[in-house]
């Protein structure tokens, strides 16, 4: 968007592309309309065709009960649906794409903001084993949840326990598959949190489970025994076949956007997706916020440049749009996190009496 606007973008990352990254690769149909409104319209089509995004209709919910509700999952308003698009694909396209649109991308690990007189002017890292400076007029944050450029600026206030969680995800091969149709469990052992399994193809699946941090500190709990205990429960045991497999098994931290009081400007400086925390507290889903942070980050950083005031002051309107169009809804599913905790029943009772027409299935299903 900012090479569109007709500025100088440098893509830096420490891999090359493509390459895997640990995620539960559920891409919603609202995602699919900003990539359709960037014109990435052809190549996600492509991506379909390769057999690389699998296409979702359904959604299964099962309560800590074991009843089980199952919804339609809802088309966008330009008829997209949902997908898992594995991360391999998923990212090596939207990297393509912004070389295409005139941005250069350079093999790079960066390891610090560079700042001069309280300013981030730039970045700080090797091209191999040489360290070298870059110097930028704008550095957006936008790698990860162990973002280097937020550990430094953001070093007097980081994500507290509560608002983080842990999770562990897996591809299982050799599974019985309910044909595009995702499933999310929640059950007793793992609240607040879930189990997952989102089809890929015909016996294949990406599998795991995530837990609140300070909760999974609490219990002292293995996220690896909890996904064997995951696949030994009888409505998942049942449907592994004989010689299935786990591969590629990786945990990773999530930082949810519910916490209060946090920076997401600096003088010089903006931060986006993963490396802000804009991670959905009821899902772990977060790369639909991801995006969005990406345009807003986009709009602010372009008029910013034109006004001449790349300070936080001229950065400033990008906070504001954040929490008028993203964190109102993540501390909403902050709170709606912590009544599920509390009183798990209730998602029995909702699952039991909506039968169609759930809070919670709805709420899951839109916040992916």
């Amino acid at each position: 968007l900012l090479t569109r606007y007709g500025h100088d973008v440098l893509l830096l990352d420490k891999q090359s592309f493509p390459r895997n990254k640990v995620c539960g690769d559920a891409i919603t149909s609202r995602v699919m309309d900003i990539l359709n409104l960037a014109g990435m319209k052809d190549k996600v089509k492509q991506a379909i065709a390769r057999g690389e995004f699998y296409p979702l209709t359904h959604m299964s919910l099962v309560s800590p009960k074991g009843r089980q509700l199952i919804l339609p999952l809802q088309k966008s308003e330009n008829g997209f649906t949902s997908y898992i698009a594995p991360r391999f694909y998923f990212d090596v396209l939207i990297q393509q794409f912004a070389v295409e649109e005139g941005a250069d991308f350079r093999q790079f690990k960066v390891e610090k903001p560079l700042i001069e007189k309280e300013r981030v002017v730039g970045v700080i890292g090797k091209n191999n084993s040489t360290y070298l400076k870059i110097g930028a007029k704008v550095v957006v944050g936008a790698d990860g949840v162990s973002s280097v450029i937020t550990r430094v600026l953001r070093s007097q206030l980081q994500h507290i326990d509560k608002h983080r969680a842990l999770a562990l995800r897996a591809y299982v091969e050799g599974i019985e598959i309910v044909p595009h149709q995702f499933e999310l469990y929640l059950y007793q052992n793992i609240l607040p949190g879930y189990a997952w399994i989102f089809p890929m193809g015909e016996n294949r699946a990406n599998i795991g489970l995530g837990m609140r941090l300070d909760y999974y500190r609490k219990t002292g709990r293995n996220l690896k025994r909890l996904l064997e205990e995951f696949l030994s429960m009888p409505a998942v045991g049942k449907r592994l076949k004989q010689g299935w497999k786990l591969h590629n098994i990786a945990s990773w931290p999530l930082n949810f956007g519910s916490q209060k009081h946090l920076q997401y400007v600096f003088n010089g400086a903006i931060l986006v997706g993963d490396a802000a925390g804009f991670v959905n507290p009821l899902t772990g889903g977060g790369i639909h916020r991801s995006l969005i942070s990406g345009q807003l980050a986009a709009e602010v950083i372009h008029e910013a440049l034109q006004r001449g005031n790349i300070s936080k002051t001229g950065l400033q309107q990008y906070e504001k749009l954040c929490h008028t169009q993203l964190l109102g809804e993540l501390r909403r599913s902050y709170y709606l996190q912590n009544v599920l905790l509390h009183f798990p029943y209730l998602i029995d009772f909702l699952v039991f009496c909506g039968q169609g027409n759930s809070m919670i299935a709805k709420a899951l299903s839109k916040n992916l």
